[in-house]
C-alpha cells in the first residue's frame, strides 16, 4: 500500500471511529425512543380501550336510568290517576255519608218533634181531647195582662215568645200576653160560654170548636195592650199590632187569621209559632199559613226550633 495512502487512512480512522460511535449512539437512542413510543402507544391503546369500556358502561347505565325513569314516570301517572280515582270515590262516599247523616239527622229531629205543631186546624184538622203538648212551662208573669191568672206555653217556644214581648217593650211598644195554652176541656167551656153569650152563629165566627183550636197546641197566644185589656177588637189600631206585623216573624210567629180568611173573623191579636224559617218565608212572600199546602208546611217541621 502506498505510504501516502496509509497515512491518509490513519488520519481518517479517528474520524471514522467517531462517526461509528455516533451512529451506534443514535441507533441506541432511536431504539430507546422507539421503545418509549411503543410503551406510550400501548398505554394509549389500553387507555382508549378503558375509555371505550367506561363510555359503553356509562351509556348502558344511562339507558338503564332512562328506562327506570320512564317506568317511574309511568308509575307516577298511574298512581296519580289511581289517587284521583280514589279521591273521587272517597268524595262520593263522603257525600253519601253526609246525605245519610243528614237524612238520619232529619229523621231524628222529626222523631223528636211534635208533628201536630205545624198541622192545619180551624175546621181543617182535628186535635183530639187527649192531646197535650209534650211539655209546658209558665210564662213570666211580668209579661202577662192578667198576672194573677197565669198562662202556659210550649216549653221550647217560651224563649221565643218572651224575647218577642221583651224586645217590643224595649222599643216602647206596650205589648202583653192575654192568653196562651188552652186544653181541650178549657176550649169546650170557653166555646160554650161564647155560644150562650153571643149565640152559636156569632161565636163560630171568632172561636174554634174544641179540637180545632190552635191554642191547644201550646204554640199560640192572644196579644193585647195594657190599655186595651180584654177589648181585643181595638187591637188592630194599636202600635203593638203594627210592630207585630213587621217583627213577629223574627221570633217565629205568624198571624193565623188575617182579613178575609176562610175560617174566622179577622183576629189581629191571634199569633201562632211556626218557626223562624217558615214565618220569615211567609212574611217575605206576603203569604199566610193557611195559604200553603200541608205537604209544603211539613218540610219545615224539622227546622221549627232552629
Amino acid at each position: 500500500m502506498n505510504i501516502r495512502i496509509r497515512e491518509k487512512l490513519k488520519t481518517l480512522f479517528p474520524v471514522t471511529k467517531s462517526w461509528a460511535f455516533l451512529l451506534v449512539l443514535t441507533l441506541i437512542s432511536l431504539s430507546i425512543l422507539g421503545y418509549q413510543y411503543y410503551v406510550l402507544y400501548k398505554n394509549n391503546q389500553a387507555q382508549q380501550t378503558e375509555y371505550t369500556r367506561i363510555t359503553n358502561d356509562l351509556h348502558t347505565h344511562i339507558q338503564e336510568l332512562e328506562t327506570s325513569l320512564a317506568t317511574a314516570q309511568h308509575e307516577k301517572v298511574y298512581l296519580e290517576n289511581s289517587l284521583k280515582s280514589e279521591q273521587l270515590r272517597n268524595n262520593s262516599y263522603e257525600e253519601q255519608i253526609q246525605n245519610i247523616s243528614s237524612t238520619v239527622g232529619h229523621l231524628y229531629k222529626l222523631s223528636q218533634t211534635d208533628r201536630e205543631l205545624l198541622q192545619k186546624y180551624s175546621n181543617v184538622y182535628f186535635l183530639n181531647e187527649n192531646y197535650i203538648p209534650s211539655t209546658l212551662s209558665d210564662i213570666d208573669t211580668s209579661l202577662l195582662q192578667r198576672k194573677e191568672k197565669g198562662e202556659k206555653i210550649h216549653t221550647t217556644i217560651k224563649p221565643y215568645l218572651e224575647a218577642l214581648v221583651r224586645d217590643a217593650r224595649a222599643n216602647e211598644i206596650p205589648l202583653s200576653i192575654l192568653s196562651a195554652y188552652r186544653s181541650f176541656d178549657t176550649q169546650t167551656t170557653l166555646k160554650t160560654s161564647y155560644k150562650i153569650q153571643y149565640g152559636t152563629t156569632a161565636a163560630n165566627k171568632f172561636s174554634a170548636d174544641q179540637g180545632y183550636s190552635e191554642h191547644q197546641l201550646g204554640s199560640t197566644v192572644d196579644f193585647t195592650t195594657p190599655l186595651n185589656g180584654e177589648a181585643l177588637s181595638k187591637f188592630e189600631h194599636t202600635s203593638a199590632y203594627t210592630w207585630l206585623l213587621e217583627n213577629a216573624h223574627r221570633y217565629g210567629f205568624i198571624l193565623s187569621y188575617p182579613q178575609k180568611n176562610a175560617f174566622f173573623q179577622f183576629e189581629p191579636w191571634h199569633w201562632r209559632f211556626v218557626g223562624v224559617e217558615l214565618a220569615t218565608k211567609l212574611h217575605n212572600e206576603k203569604k199566610y199559613f193557611y195559604d200553603l199546602d200541608q205537604r209544603e208546611i211539613n218540610t219545615y217541621l224539622d227546622k221549627i226550633f232552629d
